[in-house]
């Protein structure tokens, strides 16, 4: 059976709604937008936005959607939150909390030749690329921003355990490019899983599980309550 354009724009625009807010209280003052890394468990109400809500007792608005990406160009689907630059709503935020570029690298290079995806995603000395450009455009309107790095594998057979060091190296140029402004904080989960243990992998060993998620959203957490 022949998979239309039409609907896949249309299972697009079911997904971003599915996973368009955990509050939808008209006084959210915090924005998440990504990809799987924020929106897994949002059905089940265990996302990281989900637990962060929770821990800090303040309305989030979650807008990111699984398989997002920084870089692409689809009109429609990106419109949907594929493209997640285009996931940003305006509204009074205090907070965004954003992810991304593991797509890109994984499903757009490879984690093989990535050099010049690395260089477009962001630039080797921090002051250029897509992620800083999306960053400083949500700086303009106020918001401090949390990006979110990677989950790695803790070395027991994960799909992406290759991705290693493009990670490393994308959380690295993105830390570089936070220290030029101090509303820019960068949460590092590259210490965040113990070699060995699976149980903050979902069973594909790439998405994050609840315990995952709610580590993540324990970080990101602190930073809010020790900034405002």
């Amino acid at each position: 059976m022949k998979f239309s354009a039409s609907c896949f724009a249309a299972l697009c625009l079911f997904l971003s709604g599915c996973t368009e807010s955990v509050s939808r209280d008209s006084s959210a003052d915090i924005l998440a937008m990504g990809d799987s890394l924020l929106a897994s468990h949002g059905l089940s109400g265990n996302a990281v936005s989900d637990v962060l809500e929770r821990a800090l007792g303040r309305a989030v608005i979650d807008r990111s959607v699984m398989g997002a990406r920084i870089i692409y160009h689809l009109p429609v689907s990106g419109s949907a939150g594929l493209n997640i630059g285009k996931q940003f709503r305006a509204g009074d935020w205090d907070w965004v909390i954003l992810n991304g570029g593991g797509n890109d690298l994984w499903l757009g290079c490879g984690c093989v030749v990535c050099k010049g995806k690395l260089d477009k995603l962001a630039r080797k000395d921090g002051k250029g690329g897509r992620i800083p450009s999306l960053i400083a455009d949500i700086r303009k309107t106020g918001a401090k921003v949390v990006y979110v790095g990677y989950l790695r594998s803790p070395g027991l057979g994960s799909p992406i355990e290759h991705c290693r060091d493009e990670g490393d190296e994308l959380e690295r140029r993105i830390a570089r490019f936070a220290t030029f402004d101090d509303g820019v904080h960068m949460v590092s989960l590259k210490d965040l899983v113990p070699f060995g243990d699976r149980s903050f992998h979902a069973a594909d060993m790439i998405h994050p599980s609840r315990k995952g998620s709610a580590a993540i959203a324990a970080r990101v957490a602190a930073v809010i309550r020790k900034d405002g």
